[in-house]
């Protein structure tokens, strides 16, 4: 099968998945209310505490921390949704169809994928929107702003197929959920998306510095706000996501062709 085959079958995968977002929208709800919720939680509810005793003022500085920070975070959050879908669709025989059809296996997933990526670029628009009208300023650093924007959706596409391995393998949409939050909340709160790492626990702060969303945060932090260390970041961050990626895709991939 060629590569405009291939291509082909792809675009109509990616519209019929948009489709099902149409006639579902409630599918597209952590996509536009989880940056919101996130942010108002954090800036209002522990902004003032973690800014310091600097009122106003304080909680300014920790929103332009934390608005950069929960880029790679939105990331995170979208892609769980993925193995939830793959595994419900097994589940209620979508897959049987597509084994039907002469269309290349892999098209199917990296149809999700590429869905996933427009749901995280969605999240990351909201979750700017919401930051400016809490006090975020971009100060011009508009490259830098589409420099975190690709970072962290790079970086959200190798999650997604450690999502997608992760629904191919469990045998519930529960299981992988349960197994979703055990991988979200260490990476989310083992980070720097919240709080600097120098305030932890010298065992954390070991955790922390290799947490590849520690280095998708300062990376953000350092294009959007065109402060700190940027190199090392990025180059990290990519190196994550290149890395995840050839591990987790042609695993996914083999597994998937093997359970349909």
């Amino acid at each position: 099968m060629g590569l405009r085959a291939n291509l082909r079958h792809i675009g109509a995968l990616v519209r019929r998945n948009a489709l099902q977002i149409k006639q579902d929208p409630e599918s597209m709800m952590d996509a536009l209310l989880m940056p919101i919720i996130f942010t108002l939680l954090f800036v209002y509810v522990f902004g003032g505490a973690i800014g310091g005793s600097g009122g106003g003022a304080a909680r300014d500085q920790y929103t332009a921390y934390l608005i950069p920070g929960m880029m790679g975070m939105m990331g995170l959050n979208i892609a769980m949704a993925v193995g939830t879908g793959i595994n419900e669709d097994f589940r209620k025989g979508v897959m049987d169809r597509f084994r039907a059809m002469p269309i290349a296996r892999s098209s199917v997933l990296i149809a999700k994928v590429l869905v996933e990526l427009v749901r995280m670029l969605v999240a990351m628009l909201v979750l700017l929107t919401i930051g400016v009208v809490v006090g975020f300023d971009i100060n011009g650093h508009w490259l830098g702003l589409l420099g975190a924007i690709g970072v962290a959706t790079a970086f959200g596409s190798a999650l997604v197929w450690i999502f997608i391995l992760l629904g191919l393998t469990m045998r519930t949409a529960q299981a992988v959920q349960g197994m979703s939050i055990l991988i979200l909340m260490p990476l989310q709160f083992g980070s720097s998306v919240f709080v600097q790492p120098d305030t932890m626990p010298g065992w954390l702060q070991a955790f922390t510095e290799v947490s590849p969303l520690t280095h998708v945060a300062d990376a953000a932090r350092g294009l959007m706000l065109g402060h700190g260390s940027v190199a090392s970041p990025v180059f990290w961050t990519l190196v994550w996501s290149v890395g995840l990626t050839a591990v987790t895709a042609p695993v996914a991939i083999m597994k998937f062709r093997k359970k349909t």
